[in-house]
């Protein structure tokens, strides 16, 4: 589809493609534009300049501007992440991230703001807000240390 606009409620698509799109109780495999708004939507792959996801789902979640609402998404990326009352066990953002009252698994952003909030790890220049980790950076340099130990102690044992 390489509609301008595309207004779709209640389809099941392969791959959609538009500049403007708003999209309502519907799956998709992949979704790539502009201007994307998906509301209930479960879709593979998302990726767009501005995204807005409200109570959806994806594997994949890309975009220069990405907002998601009451929604879940394994792999978020962007520019600017805003995560409202969400879930996003990897979030990687070039700039910005603020997390309202959401659960992240690993969340690395320039700058990060975050109320009410939990996270398995939180890596960025400047953290404000109030968030429960985890994991703090010697815990997960702990953690990593321990495993590569194993790791190699089992790796030499294989060896022989």
């Amino acid at each position: 589809m390489g509609k301008k606009v595309l207004d779709i409620e209640s389809q099941n698509l392969d791959i959609v493609e538009a500049e403007f799109m708003n999209i309502r109780q519907s799956t998709i495999k992949a979704v790539e534009g502009g201007h994307i708004e998906l509301q209930q939507v479960g879709s593979l792959s998302i990726d767009g300049e501005r995204v807005e996801v409200t109570q959806g789902a994806a594997v994949i979640m890309k975009g220069d501007s990405l907002t998601l609402n009451q929604s879940i998404g394994v792999i978020a990326t962007g520019g600017i992440i805003n995560l409202n009352f969400s879930a996003a066990p990897v979030t990687v953002s070039a700039g910005d991230a603020t997390v309202e009252k959401s659960a992240v698994g690993v969340l690395a952003a320039r700058n990060i703001e975050a109320h009410n909030s939990t996270a398995l790890l939180m890596i960025g220049q400047n953290i404000n807000g109030n968030v429960t980790t985890l994991l703090d950076w010697r815990s997960a340099l702990a953690i990593g240390g321990i495993a590569g130990g194993i790791f190699g102690l089992f790796s030499l044992f294989r060896k022989r």
